[in-house]
Protein backbone atom coordinates (compact mmCIF):
# COMPACT_ATOMS: atom_id res chain seq x y z
CA UNK A 1 0.00 0.00 0.00
CA UNK A 2 1.64 3.19 -1.20
CA UNK A 3 0.77 5.29 1.87
CA UNK A 4 2.97 3.03 3.94
CA UNK A 5 5.91 2.63 1.57
CA UNK A 6 9.11 1.23 3.08
CA UNK A 7 11.06 4.13 1.49
CA UNK A 8 12.19 6.55 4.24
CA UNK A 9 10.06 9.72 4.34
CA UNK A 10 12.87 11.93 5.57
CA UNK A 11 16.61 12.20 5.06
CA UNK A 12 18.54 13.13 8.23
CA UNK A 13 22.20 14.24 8.21
CA UNK A 14 24.00 11.65 6.13
CA UNK A 15 27.55 12.73 5.21
CA UNK A 16 28.76 11.00 2.09
CA UNK A 17 32.26 10.01 1.16
CA UNK A 18 32.18 12.80 -1.42
CA UNK A 19 31.42 15.31 1.30
CA UNK A 20 34.48 14.10 3.17
CA UNK A 21 36.60 14.48 0.06
CA UNK A 22 35.29 18.03 -0.30
CA UNK A 23 36.45 18.77 3.22
CA UNK A 24 39.81 17.30 2.34
CA UNK A 25 40.03 19.50 -0.75
CA UNK A 26 39.43 22.57 1.36
CA UNK A 27 42.20 21.45 3.71
CA UNK A 28 44.58 21.44 0.76
CA UNK A 29 44.73 25.23 1.23
CA UNK A 30 46.13 24.86 4.75
CA UNK A 31 48.94 27.45 4.35
CA UNK A 32 46.34 30.25 4.20
CA UNK A 33 44.54 29.05 7.34
CA UNK A 34 45.26 30.56 10.78
CA UNK A 35 47.71 28.65 12.91
CA UNK A 36 46.34 26.63 15.79
CA UNK A 37 47.13 28.08 19.19
CA UNK A 38 46.61 24.84 21.13
CA UNK A 39 46.98 21.13 20.46
CA UNK A 40 43.68 19.37 19.70
CA UNK A 41 42.09 17.39 22.49
CA UNK A 42 42.07 14.26 20.32
CA UNK A 43 45.18 13.49 18.25
CA UNK A 44 44.65 13.24 14.48
CA UNK A 45 44.56 9.78 12.92
CA UNK A 46 47.17 10.89 10.37
CA UNK A 47 49.07 13.98 9.21
CA UNK A 48 50.10 14.56 5.60
CA UNK A 49 52.61 17.34 4.94
CA UNK A 50 51.41 19.10 8.07
CA UNK A 51 47.69 18.73 7.29
CA UNK A 52 45.90 16.57 9.87
CA UNK A 53 43.08 14.10 9.30
CA UNK A 54 41.06 14.35 12.48
CA UNK A 55 39.41 11.51 14.33
CA UNK A 56 36.03 13.12 13.60
CA UNK A 57 36.74 13.11 9.86
CA UNK A 58 37.82 9.48 10.00
CA UNK A 59 34.72 8.44 11.98
CA UNK A 60 32.44 10.42 9.62
CA UNK A 61 33.93 8.79 6.54
CA UNK A 62 33.75 5.36 8.16
CA UNK A 63 30.10 5.93 9.08
CA UNK A 64 29.26 6.87 5.49
CA UNK A 65 30.79 3.61 4.27
CA UNK A 66 29.11 1.41 6.88
CA UNK A 67 25.59 2.82 6.22
CA UNK A 68 24.25 1.97 9.66
CA UNK A 69 26.33 -1.12 10.40
CA UNK A 70 28.44 -1.00 13.57
CA UNK A 71 32.13 -0.18 13.23
CA UNK A 72 32.84 -3.26 15.35
CA UNK A 73 32.03 -5.34 12.25
CA UNK A 74 35.29 -4.21 10.64
CA UNK A 75 38.61 -5.91 11.19
CA UNK A 76 41.75 -4.00 12.09
CA UNK A 77 42.96 -4.48 8.53
CA UNK A 78 39.73 -3.05 7.09
CA UNK A 79 39.94 0.00 9.35
CA UNK A 80 43.49 0.52 8.17
CA UNK A 81 42.27 0.38 4.58
CA UNK A 82 39.72 3.10 5.35
CA UNK A 83 42.49 5.31 6.73
CA UNK A 84 44.60 4.66 3.64
CA UNK A 85 41.67 5.79 1.48
CA UNK A 86 41.41 9.03 3.45
CA UNK A 87 45.16 9.60 3.11
CA UNK A 88 44.91 9.05 -0.65
CA UNK A 89 42.03 11.51 -0.85
CA UNK A 90 43.97 14.10 1.13
CA UNK A 91 47.02 13.70 -1.11
CA UNK A 92 44.92 14.16 -4.24
CA UNK A 93 42.89 17.01 -2.73
CA UNK A 94 46.02 18.87 -1.65
CA UNK A 95 47.59 18.44 -5.06
CA UNK A 96 44.35 19.57 -6.66
CA UNK A 97 44.34 22.70 -4.49
CA UNK A 98 47.92 23.47 -5.56
CA UNK A 99 46.92 23.11 -9.20
CA UNK A 100 43.78 25.20 -8.74
CA UNK A 101 41.20 22.55 -9.65
CA UNK A 102 38.81 24.14 -7.15
CA UNK A 103 38.72 27.21 -9.43
CA UNK A 104 37.09 25.17 -12.19
CA UNK A 105 33.41 26.34 -12.32
CA UNK A 106 32.01 22.81 -12.25
CA UNK A 107 34.21 21.75 -9.33
CA UNK A 108 33.38 24.95 -7.45
CA UNK A 109 29.69 24.31 -8.01
CA UNK A 110 30.01 20.74 -6.69
CA UNK A 111 31.78 22.06 -3.59
CA UNK A 112 29.00 24.58 -3.02
CA UNK A 113 26.23 21.99 -3.49
CA UNK A 114 27.82 19.47 -1.10
CA UNK A 115 28.34 22.15 1.55
CA UNK A 116 24.73 23.27 1.07
CA UNK A 117 23.47 19.70 1.47
CA UNK A 118 25.54 19.02 4.59
CA UNK A 119 24.43 22.29 6.20
CA UNK A 120 20.78 21.67 5.27
CA UNK A 121 20.86 18.17 6.71
CA UNK A 122 22.51 19.41 9.89
CA UNK A 123 19.90 22.16 10.31
CA UNK A 124 17.10 19.66 9.65
CA UNK A 125 18.44 17.34 12.34
CA UNK A 126 18.87 20.24 14.79
CA UNK A 127 15.31 21.49 14.22
CA UNK A 128 13.74 18.03 14.58
CA UNK A 129 15.84 16.96 17.57
CA UNK A 130 13.19 17.79 20.19
CA UNK A 131 10.10 17.39 18.03
CA UNK A 132 9.29 13.69 18.34
CA UNK A 133 5.58 13.22 17.50
CA UNK A 134 3.06 12.61 20.26
CA UNK A 135 0.73 9.60 20.27
CA UNK A 136 -2.10 11.89 19.22
CA UNK A 137 -0.11 13.13 16.22
CA UNK A 138 0.83 9.59 15.22
CA UNK A 139 -2.73 8.29 15.36
CA UNK A 140 -4.04 11.33 13.45
CA UNK A 141 -1.47 10.75 10.69
CA UNK A 142 -2.30 7.04 10.57
CA UNK A 143 -6.04 7.66 10.40
CA UNK A 144 -5.58 10.14 7.55
CA UNK A 145 -3.45 7.69 5.58
CA UNK A 146 -5.93 4.87 6.10
CA UNK A 147 -8.82 7.08 4.99
CA UNK A 148 -7.09 8.01 1.73
CA UNK A 149 -5.40 4.73 0.85
CA UNK A 150 -6.52 2.56 -2.05
CA UNK A 151 -8.14 -0.46 -0.39
CA UNK A 152 -8.88 -2.32 -3.63
CA UNK A 153 -6.24 -4.56 -5.22
CA UNK A 154 -6.41 -5.81 -8.79
CA UNK A 155 -5.01 -8.95 -10.41
CA UNK A 156 -4.48 -8.47 -14.14
CA UNK A 157 -2.53 -9.63 -17.17
CA UNK A 158 -1.31 -7.49 -20.03
CA UNK A 159 0.36 -7.62 -23.40
CA UNK A 160 2.79 -4.76 -24.06
CA UNK A 161 3.80 -3.93 -27.63
CA UNK A 162 5.40 -0.96 -29.37
CA UNK A 163 2.56 0.11 -31.65
CA UNK A 164 -1.19 0.51 -31.68
CA UNK A 165 -1.40 -1.73 -34.74
CA UNK A 166 0.41 -4.58 -32.96
CA UNK A 167 -1.93 -4.23 -29.97
CA UNK A 168 -4.99 -4.30 -32.23
CA UNK A 169 -3.63 -7.43 -33.92
CA UNK A 170 -3.22 -9.09 -30.51
CA UNK A 171 -6.81 -8.21 -29.57
CA UNK A 172 -8.03 -9.69 -32.86
CA UNK A 173 -6.16 -12.96 -32.20
CA UNK A 174 -7.65 -13.28 -28.72
CA UNK A 175 -11.16 -12.51 -29.94
CA UNK A 176 -10.56 -15.16 -32.61
CA UNK A 177 -10.01 -17.83 -29.97
CA UNK A 178 -6.34 -17.55 -28.97
CA UNK A 179 -5.60 -17.65 -25.25
CA UNK A 180 -4.53 -14.34 -23.73
CA UNK A 181 -1.59 -16.02 -21.99
CA UNK A 182 -0.31 -17.57 -25.21
CA UNK A 183 -0.44 -14.29 -27.13
CA UNK A 184 1.36 -12.56 -24.23
CA UNK A 185 4.13 -15.16 -24.25
CA UNK A 186 4.56 -14.87 -27.99
CA UNK A 187 4.27 -11.12 -28.55
CA UNK A 188 4.62 -9.07 -25.36
CA UNK A 189 7.83 -7.11 -24.86
CA UNK A 190 7.36 -6.93 -21.08
CA UNK A 191 9.22 -9.21 -18.65
CA UNK A 192 5.86 -10.57 -17.50
CA UNK A 193 5.52 -12.38 -20.85
CA UNK A 194 7.17 -15.47 -19.35
CA UNK A 195 4.16 -15.72 -17.02
CA UNK A 196 1.61 -15.08 -19.72
CA UNK A 197 1.52 -11.36 -18.95
CA UNK A 198 0.60 -11.93 -15.29
CA UNK A 199 1.21 -8.77 -13.23
CA UNK A 200 0.08 -10.23 -9.91
CA UNK A 201 -1.82 -8.13 -7.37
CA UNK A 202 -1.44 -4.34 -7.37
CA UNK A 203 -3.17 -1.10 -6.44
CA UNK A 204 -4.02 1.44 -9.14
CA UNK A 205 -1.68 4.03 -7.60
CA UNK A 206 1.28 1.83 -8.62
CA UNK A 207 0.33 1.95 -12.29
CA UNK A 208 0.49 4.60 -15.01
CA UNK A 209 -2.75 6.60 -14.93
CA UNK A 210 -4.16 5.42 -18.31
CA UNK A 211 -3.40 1.80 -17.36
CA UNK A 212 -5.08 2.18 -13.96
CA UNK A 213 -8.16 3.85 -15.43
CA UNK A 214 -8.51 1.04 -17.98
CA UNK A 215 -8.22 -1.65 -15.30
CA UNK A 216 -10.77 0.09 -13.09
CA UNK A 217 -13.28 0.07 -15.93
CA UNK A 218 -13.05 -3.69 -16.52
CA UNK A 219 -15.17 -6.45 -15.07
CA UNK A 220 -13.67 -9.72 -13.84
CA UNK A 221 -12.51 -11.78 -16.84
CA UNK A 222 -12.95 -8.86 -19.25
CA UNK A 223 -10.30 -7.54 -21.68
CA UNK A 224 -9.84 -4.00 -22.98
CA UNK A 225 -11.64 -3.62 -26.31
CA UNK A 226 -9.08 -1.13 -27.63
CA UNK A 227 -5.34 -0.66 -26.96
CA UNK A 228 -4.29 1.45 -23.98
CA UNK A 229 -1.32 3.78 -24.40
CA UNK A 230 1.15 4.69 -21.63
CA UNK A 231 4.71 5.97 -21.66
CA UNK A 232 5.83 2.33 -21.91
CA UNK A 233 3.96 1.49 -25.10
CA UNK A 234 0.58 0.01 -26.04
CA UNK A 235 -1.21 -2.41 -23.70
CA UNK A 236 -3.91 -5.02 -24.02
CA UNK A 237 -5.22 -5.67 -20.49
CA UNK A 238 -7.28 -8.47 -18.97
CA UNK A 239 -8.68 -8.23 -15.43
CA UNK A 240 -8.47 -11.54 -13.58
CA UNK A 241 -9.88 -10.57 -10.17
CA UNK A 242 -10.22 -7.90 -7.47
CA UNK A 243 -10.08 -7.99 -3.69
CA UNK A 244 -10.45 -5.63 -0.76
CA UNK A 245 -7.53 -5.32 1.64
CA UNK A 246 -7.27 -4.17 5.23
CA UNK A 247 -4.78 -1.44 6.21
CA UNK A 248 -1.65 -2.55 8.07
CA UNK A 249 -1.93 -2.43 11.88
CA UNK A 250 -0.78 0.80 13.50
CA UNK A 251 2.06 -0.88 15.40
CA UNK A 252 3.40 -2.40 12.19
CA UNK A 253 3.83 0.98 10.47
CA UNK A 254 4.37 3.20 13.51
CA UNK A 255 7.92 4.18 12.53
CA UNK A 256 6.89 5.07 9.00
CA UNK A 257 3.98 7.10 10.34
CA UNK A 258 6.39 8.87 12.69
CA UNK A 259 8.65 9.67 9.74
CA UNK A 260 5.66 11.14 7.94
CA UNK A 261 4.80 13.42 10.85
CA UNK A 262 8.42 14.54 11.14
CA UNK A 263 8.55 15.24 7.40
CA UNK A 264 5.48 17.46 7.67
CA UNK A 265 7.02 19.35 10.60
CA UNK A 266 10.19 19.92 8.63
CA UNK A 267 8.23 21.03 5.57
CA UNK A 268 6.26 23.50 7.70
CA UNK A 269 9.58 24.87 9.01
CA UNK A 270 10.91 25.27 5.45
CA UNK A 271 7.65 26.93 4.36
CA UNK A 272 8.06 29.41 7.21
CA UNK A 273 11.59 30.21 6.08
CA UNK A 274 10.33 30.76 2.54
CA UNK A 275 7.79 33.32 3.75
CA UNK A 276 10.51 35.53 5.23
CA UNK A 277 13.05 35.00 2.44
CA UNK A 278 13.40 36.98 -0.76
CA UNK A 279 13.42 34.33 -3.49
CA UNK A 280 13.99 35.26 -7.13
CA UNK A 281 13.82 32.49 -9.73
CA UNK A 282 15.52 33.05 -13.07
CA UNK A 283 14.35 29.87 -14.79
Amino acid sequence: MSQFSSTPWIRIAILTAFAVSVTACGKGQAPAAPEKTAAPAVPPVATIDGTPISRVEYDTYLKSLLRGRPAADLTTEQKAQVLDELINMQLLASQGAKEGVDKDPEVAAQLDVVRMRVMADAESAKYLKDKEPTDAELHAEYDTAVATMDKTEYHARHILVSSKEAAEAAIKKIKGGAKFEDVAKAESTDSSKANGGDLGWFTLTRMAKPFGEAVKGLKKGEMTATPVQTQFGWHVIKLEDTRETAPPPFDQVKQQVSNGVMQKKLQAYVDGLKKTAKIEKTQ
